[in-house]
C-alpha cells in the first residue's frame, strides 16, 4: 500500500524581496504587504501541504563588503521579521501550520515563552519554531561570537526554559468557571527561578496553559551536534540528503537512533527532505533544460558565485574562474556547512578550478538517471516521492522556492493531482492544529 506523506513549503531566503529579478515580479505584488503571502499560503493550504516553514537570518553582514554581497541582488537581504508576518498566514487560513525561525542569541526566553504561546493560542495551535544556531548575529546584540558547540549548549538551555515557562501552570490551575467566578487557581502556577549559564529569569508565565501541546519544534543541521539536538528535542528535522533509497534510509536512521539516544519514540520525529525540482511540461522539455545546462556561461556562473557569496559572507565574484580557490578566504564565521556544500562532490578545493566547482552547481540533473536529479516531469517526480515512501519509509518533503503564487503553481499544478490520485498527499485535514495533523499518519 502507498504510504502517505507529509510535505512543507521552506520559504528558502527568508520574508525579503519576492520575485525580485525574475519576470513574474511584473505580476505587481508587493512583497512588503501581506496579501502576497496570504494568497500563497491559501494555494498551499489547497493543495494539502501541512506548514510553511520561514527561513530568517538576523544580520545582513559584518563588513561593507559583506553587506553589498548580501543587498546588491537581495540574495541575503533586506529581510523582514518572519514572526510578524505569521498572524497574517494564520488568518488566511484554517489548517496550514506556520514555523517561522528563531534564534535564541536574539530572544530572551521569557519573552519568546509569552509571545509563542501567544501565538499558539490565537493560531488554533498552528505555530511551530525552527530553532537555529547561527551566531553570525552576535555583534548586533552585544554578545560574543559562540563557538558550534556552544551554540548548541545555548539552544537547548532556551528550549527548556521555554518549555519550563510554558508547563508552569499545573493540570487544573486554570479554571475558567462562571459559576464560582474562579478563573484560575494560584496555589497551582509554580514560581520558577532560571539561573543558567546563558540566561536568567523567574516564571511563572502569565500566558494561559496550551490546550493541544507545545508549538511544533523543528530544526536544521546535518552534524553530529545538529542531528543530536533533533533528536532530543524535534518534530521536525530539516534534512538535506540525495533523492535516493539508500541515502534516504541512511539519513532517516542517524536520527531516529538520536531520538532513541534521548529516550524519544523515533516515530515522533519526522525527516522531512528539501528538494527544489524544476517540473517539466514532457519527458522532452525535461531533457532539453538538462542540456541546455550542460555548458553554462560566464553570465551563468557569475550568478551562481553571486548567490553562493552570499550565502558565504565571501566575495566569489572577483576571483579568476580558472585557478582553485583558497579556502583560507572564508572568515572563522563562515558556515563550515556551506563552504562542504560549495565544494560539492569535490574531497577537496585543491587543483580544481572555480569553474569547476561553480558549473557544478550550474548543471542540473535529470530525476529518474538513478541519481539525485531535480527536472522531470509530475508524473517522474511522483514516481520518485512514491519510491521514497514505499521504499525507503519517507515521511515527506519540504518544497523550497519563495513564497509566491507563480513559484507554488509552477511546481504543483500538475504535480498535486497525481500525488493525491496515488494516496501520497492528503486531501483533508484534522481538526487540533498542525501536531494533530503531524500525527494523523
Amino acid at each position: 500500500m502507498t504510504k502517505q506523506q507529509h510535505f512543507g513549503w521552506f520559504l528558502s531566503r527568508g520574508f525579503g524581496p519576492h520575485g525580485w529579478a525574475r519576470p513574474y515580479y511584473e505580476w505587481g505584488y508587493d512583497w512588503q504587504r501581506p496579501d502576497l503571502y496570504q494568497q500563497s499560503a491559501r494555494d498551499l493550504e489547497q493543495a494539502g501541504f501541512d506548514f510553511v516553514l520561514i527561513e530568517d537570518a538576523l544580520s545582513v553582514g559584518i563588513t561593507p563588503a559583506t553587506l553589498d554581497l548580501r543587498v546588491r541582488k537581495a540574495y541575503g537581504g533586506p529581510k523582514h521579521d518572519p514572526w510578524t508576518l505569521a498572524p497574517y498566514l494564520f488568518a488566511a487560513t484554517r489548517h496550514l501550520g506556520v514555523i517561522p525561525t528563531a534564534n535564541p542569541a536574539a530572544w530572551h526566553p521569557y519573552q519568546a515563552a509569552r509571545q509563542f504561546a501567544s501565538l499558539q493560542h490565537l493560531s488554533g495551535s498552528r505555530v511551530g519554531i525552527n530553532v537555529v544556531t547561527d551566531v553570525g548575529s552576535a555583534h548586533h546584540f552585544g554578545t560574543e561570537r559562540l563557538p558550534h558547540d556552544a551554540a548548541y549548549d545555548r539552544a537547548q538551555e532556551w528550549l527548556d526554559a521555554l518549555r519550563l515557562l510554558w508547563h508552569s501552570w499545573d493540570e487544573g490551575a486554570l479554571i475558567a468557571d462562571p459559576v464560582s467566578q474562579i478563573y484560575a487557581d494560584g496555589s497551582k502556577i509554580r514560581a520558577v527561578e532560571h539561573r543558567g549559564e546563558y540566561f536568567s529569569f523567574d516564571g511563572p508565565l502569565n500566558a494561559e496553559p496550551l490546550p493541544a501541546g507545545d508549538p511544533i519544534i523543528a530544526s536544521p543541521g546535518g552534524s553530529g551536534r545538529g542531528l543530536d539536538f533533533a533528536g532530543r528535542n524535534s518534530e521536525i528535522q530539516l534534512a538535506l540528503s540525495p533523492l535516493d533509497v539508500d541515502s534516504i534510509r541512511a539519513y532517516r536512521e542517524r536520527v531516529r537512533a538520536a531520538a532513541a539516544e534521548h529516550g524519544r519514540d523515533a516515530a515522533d520525529i519526522r525527516s522531512l527532505f528539501v528538494f527544489k525540482p524544476i517540473v517539466a511540461a514532457s519527458a522532452e522539455e525535461a531533457d532539453r533544460i538538462v542540456r541546455a545546462s550542460a555548458e553554462p556561461s560566464d553570465a551563468t556562473l557569475l550568478e551562481v558565485a553571486e548567490a553562493w557569496s552570499s550565502d558565504l559572507e565571501t566575495d566569489l565574484t572577483s576571483l579568476d574562474l580558472d585557478r582553485p580557490l583558497d579556502p583560507a578566504i572564508f572568515g572563522e564565521h563562515v558556515s563550515q556547512g556551506t563552504i562542504k556544500g560549495l565544494r560539492g562532490k569535490f574531497d577537496s578545493f585543491d587543483d580544481v578550478p572555480l569553474r569547476d566547482i561553480l558549473t557544478g552547481k550550474a548543471r542540473l540533473t535529470r530525476i529518474g538517471d538513478g541519481i539525485s536529479g531535480t527536472v522531470g516531469t509530475a508524473d517522474e517526480l511522483a514516481d520518485i516521492i512514491e519510491a521514497l515512501g514505499d521504499d525507503a519509509d519517507n515521511d515527506g518533503l519540504i518544497f523550497s522556492g519563495d513564497l509566491h503564487p507563480v513559484t507554488i503553481h509552477r511546481t504543483l499544478d500538475e504535480l498535486v493531482p497525481i500525488l493525491r490520485r496515488r494516496g501520497i498527499l492528503r486531501s483533508e485535514f484534522v481538526d487540533g492544529g498542525l501536531r494533530a495533523n503531524l500525527d494523523a499518519f
